[in-house]
């Protein structure tokens, strides 16, 4: 795939951000590199590989689930918060 301008503005308009012109030449630069990297992943044979290969053994070690509640928590959070009652955070009004 072959990464240029017109390809950078559709990027731009799909995640509303704006690349200044002076960076232009290095983001495509660097999504080149980006592209041409994950095509030389698709190249590798993986035939013979199980879809559930893992580069380790171990399986990822279980804990016990306790259930916890500590009220200090969202006290402590709260207590950053601009404006707060009633242990929720108080925002304005959006939908009318």
């Amino acid at each position: 795939m072959q990464i240029d301008d017109a390809l950078l503005k559709k990027l731009e308009k799909l995640s509303f951000l704006q690349v200044s012109e002076e960076k232009r030449e290095e983001i495509i630069s660097q999504l080149s590199e980006i592209v041409n990297f994950v095509d030389n992943l698709s190249e590798l044979n993986t035939d013979g590989v199980a879809s559930t290969f893992a580069m380790n053994d171990k399986a990822t070690p279980m804990r016990e689930d306790i259930p916890q509640c500590d009220p200090t928590i969202s006290e402590e959070i709260l207590k950053h918060a601009p404006q707060s009652a009633d242990n929720f955070f108080i925002v304005p009004k959006i939908i009318e």
